[in-house]
């Protein structure tokens, strides 16, 4: 059996990723209808307008796409972290055993950054609930760490895994002579 933290740690960050995902719905949401950015679709420019009116718009319209974009990220990143605590509380409530913990329990590692510029763009709320979101997951990482379950077994890296899920498929699929 692993060390694990307290159930109370987990617990307590549980509330507080419960928080931090209405937070989040209620910021994006708010962004997504106020005028700071367009929705992508509904960009002006994009209805054959030509000129510094169409450039504009146009900008608006990446600019819509990447706060939702942002947006997606952070929800998904708040919500894998949700997953990683409710396993982790089931297991402590003796629902999961310590293989489908280890099964199902691990938080995805290699999560996409956020990407600095476009979170500067964002309004104050939104870039608040963006870093939370980062900073919660990055506990999360040196909780696993500490735990010994964020070391993956020496040569699987995600690239090799795909290289050899691949060479699976195709061997499956392969004419047979």
């Amino acid at each position: 059996m692993l060390p694990t933290p307290h159930p109370r740690i987990i617990e307590a960050i549980y509330a507080e990723t419960l928080t931090l995902a209405d937070r989040a719905r209620a910021e994006f949401e708010q962004l997504r209808n106020s005028g700071d950015t367009r929705e992508p679709g509904g960009a002006a420019g994009l209805s054959g307008q030509s000129g510094p009116d169409r450039g504009r718009s146009d900008r608006a319209g990446l600019a819509a796409v990447q706060a939702n974009c942002e947006a997606l990220r952070s929800t998904t990143r708040i919500m894998h972290c949700l997953a990683w605590l409710l396993n982790h509380r089931a297991w402590s409530a003796g629902e999961l055993d310590d293989a489908q913990l280890r099964r199902h329990g691990r938080l995805v590692v290699d999560f996409p950054a956020s990407d600095p510029v476009v979170v500067t763009a964002l309004p104050a709320g939104a870039r608040a609930v963006v870093l939370a979101s980062e900073r919660l997951h990055a506990r999360i990482r040196h909780i696993e760490q500490a735990r010994g379950e964020g070391a993956a077994p020496p040569g699987a890296t995600p690239g090799n895994s795909l290289q050899a899920l691949r060479e699976r498929l195709e061997r499956a699929i392969a004419p047979r002579h």
